[in-house]
């Protein structure tokens, strides 16, 4: 592995972006992280022989790059991904998590956990068989999530002989339903992640592709505006009281930004109370900054003792957020249980837990057609529909639009503690 991927300074400095992977089954996501990390020298040699040795072990003649990505025995032995792996790599120019999510309909709800954070989806598409139902699937939820770049990878290019006239015709067929879908960056790659072409190097057999590779696409586009660094949004993590010599009097207020920029003088009014008073320090754990921005957490103080605890919010006192217990969200479904009308359950937002009860489903997606169907209002596992809940407290809440932080929030199951939905804030009633 590459030593000046690790040098202290520069490495923390360096922009990190977080992209997710999405297609069918077998469309070679695993297969095209592992040229990632193969072809950018972001592996180390041990598990360079590691993989190779398996895939001999295996009958094959090259080495099997998925292997570096699916963890599971369950993975290995089906050959397919399972859960959500999240990969960490480096280039010169930028910082990477990846999440490579399942391809099977009934792993979609992973999709929508490795999604949930992501500047960019890597949707791919097997040359061989074009646009597909789980193609449509996860580009909707790519949207649903305002995931703001889209990369649509052709991928297996090889086994059509770098067919130019079919990757048109597949790019022709994905742009006749992307109108319908809230998407705002979509590129096209032709690509085959075995044999590398246009992953990290350019491609010698498509010379008719003139475009970016996938490595260039993700080194440099553009992010830096992805975030929503206007409404100032700091949802209460932690109470930190150090309490020794020290720091005898400190009491700060630990957490994640999740929106906007803070600085010291900052006006703040504190929710739910609705109290007012003004930040003294803005603090990490080696040193005192004079201001802050999402998504860094940070230890922020006041100037006034004011009860503070967990799950309340600190925002700028002329910048608030929409407040109410009626809320309309989409809920993608996760658990085997149908969604209950009627029923209570937990909900999570930002650090705050409180109950709620589903009052009604309006509609529920049609994930083909991408239409509202509104009279089958069943709503199961990998159904994506709009419904409307009512909390016991008042929700503190942008819509997910406007920040994917504070716009979001799952739902738990009260009697099992298992999450059964996740929830994304369209607007105010």
């Amino acid at each position: 592995m590459n030593d000046n991927n690790n040098n202290s300074n520069g490495y923390l400095d360096m922009e990190l972006m977080r992209f997710t992977t999405a297609g069918s089954v077998d469309d070679g996501k695993s297969t095209l992280i592992g040229r990632l990390l193969y072809d950018s020298k972001s592996i180390f040699e041990d598990q360079i022989e590691a993989i190779e040795t398996a895939s001999k072990n295996r009958g094959k003649e090259e080495a099997d790059l998925a292997l570096l990505t699916d963890g599971l025995r369950a993975e290995r032995e089906q050959g397919i991904t399972i859960d959500v792996a999240y990969r960490y790599f480096a280039t010169p120019k930028r910082k990477f998590i990846i999440a490579d999510t399942p391809g099977h309909i009934q792993y979609t709800r992973n999709m929508v956990t490795g999604a949930s954070t992501a500047n960019l989806a890597v949707i791919l598409i097997d040359a061989r068989n074009g646009v597909v139902e789980q193609t449509l699937r996860h580009t909707y939820i790519a949207s649903l999530l305002q995931i703001p770049h889209i990369v649509v990878c052709i991928n297996k290019m090889d086994l059509i002989d770098y067919n130019e006239k079919k990757y048109h015709k597949i790019k022709r067929h994905f742009m006749e339903f992307a109108p319908k879908l809230d998407i705002k960056d979509i590129r096209f790659i032709p690509i085959s992640a075995l044999k590398g072409d246009n992953v990290v190097d350019s491609s010698k057999k498509m010379e008719w592709y003139t475009g970016a590779t996938l490595m260039h696409v993700l080194e440099n586009i553009f992010i830096s505006g992805d975030s929503n660094y206007v409404d100032a949004r700091f949802p209460v993590q932690y109470v930190i009281r150090p309490q020794n010599n020290k720091y005898h009097d400190y009491r700060g207020y630990g957490g994640r930004i999740d929106g906007g920029i803070f600085r010291v003088g900052d006006k703040v009014k504190i929710l739910p109370s609705g109290f007012e008073s003004e930040i003294k320090s803005i603090d990490t754990l080696n040193e005192s900054l004079e201001l802050a921005y999402a998504p860094q957490s940070v230890s922020v103080t006041i100037k006034d003792d004011i009860d503070i605890s967990r799950g309340d919010m600190i925002v700028k006192s002329n910048n608030l957020p929409n407040q109410s217990q009626d809320i309309t969200a989409m809920i993608s479904w996760f658990h085997e249980r149908p969604l209950i009308v009627g029923g209570k359950y937990s909900l999570r937002h930002t650090t705050k837990d409180i109950r709620c009860m589903v009052k009604e489903v309006r509609f529920k997606m049609d994930i083909n057609t991408l239409e509202r169907n509104y009279d089958d209002k069943t709503i199961k596992m990998n159904d994506i529909a709009r419904i409307h809940i009512r909390t016991t407290q008042p929700l503190f809440y942008d819509s997910y639009r406007r920040n994917r932080n504070t716009g979001s929030f799952i739902l738990i199951d009260e009697v099992t503690n298992e999450t059964v939905g996740a929830g994304m804030i369209i607007e105010r009633i």
